[in-house]
């Protein structure tokens, strides 16, 4: 696998169209975000939305209506071409997967980045908690909870939750790594059973793909900022372009830029 060592090397393999699948472990120490570009006239609810839901949705920056450069976190980029996959919704059906949103793109959009549990992962190795789908290769889980968000305006549905396998002490380590990145969703929202919060088969998750859970591990979830995209789902908006679940923007800020924040 082609290694980039920085957010700005990311983007431009995604500009090129050679880098096309999923970001964890890409760019080790670089802020990863997720994406949502929704129209002008939904803007506010999604906002609200956001700070509403800071655990799940917590917010890096916000660009101007029909403006594809986010000038806080990545200067020069252009959110419709530098992130490896997209998804174009239709009154919340997902119709497309592209890996160039610029024809998509509407001149009325409003783009959201919003903070990302890939940018802790660099923390949670230094402390020698294993990440159990960088070990593996695979895109991170996620599943649907049953967990609803506080809705604002147009926008509701359920929590998304990603999920790392680590033994008891570990998550007790991750615990305390997290704590300091509120703004890439922080500590874990729930350990152990996922009946408990509505996933029915962790080797089943709703988005991306299922690791390994070995004997005397449990399952330890985030908040995910793929719950926007749940969100969209029961909105049923007119248009919206998300990135593809794990196929993350990498910024230019540093992960230390987020402790404490």
């Amino acid at each position: 696998m082609t290694s980039y060592n920085t957010g700005r090397e990311v983007r431009a393999a995604c500009r090129l169209g050679n880098l096309t699948g999923p970001t964890p472990g890409m760019a080790d120490g670089y802020v990863q975000a997720n994406f949502v570009a929704v129209p002008r006239d939904l803007a506010f609810d999604f906002l609200l939305f956001c700070q509403r839901n800071p655990k799940p949705c917590p917010l890096l920056d916000v660009t101007e209506p029909g403006s594809t450069e986010p000038r806080v976190v990545a200067p020069g980029a252009d959110l419709r071409s530098d992130i490896p996959r997209y998804r174009v919704w239709d009154n919340g059906e997902l119709v497309e997967e592209p890996i160039d949103a610029r024809p998509a793109w509407r001149d009325d959009l409003v783009g959201f980045l919003l903070g990302c549990s890939f940018t802790f992962e660099k923390a949670l190795l230094e402390a020698g908690v294993p990440v159990r789908h960088i070990d593996e290769g695979r895109n991170v889980p996620m599943y649907r909870t049953n967990v609803a968000c506080r809705p604002a305006g147009v926008f509701h549905g359920p929590l998304v939750v990603s999920m790392r396998p680590m033994t008891p002490a570990q998550a007790i380590t991750a615990t305390r790594v997290c704590a300091r990145f509120p703004r890439a969703h922080g500590v874990p929202v729930h350990f152990g059973d996922p009946a408990a919060i509505g996933i029915t088969d962790i080797a089943k998750p709703d988005f991306g793909e299922a690791v390994t859970i070995r004997p005397g591990e449990i399952p330890v979830f985030w908040a995910c900022g793929v719950t926007p995209q749940a969100a969209l789902m029961a909105a049923r908006p007119a248009f919206a372009i998300t990135h593809a679940p794990g196929h993350m923007f990498v910024t230019d800020w540093r992960d230390v830029q987020l402790e404490g924040e």
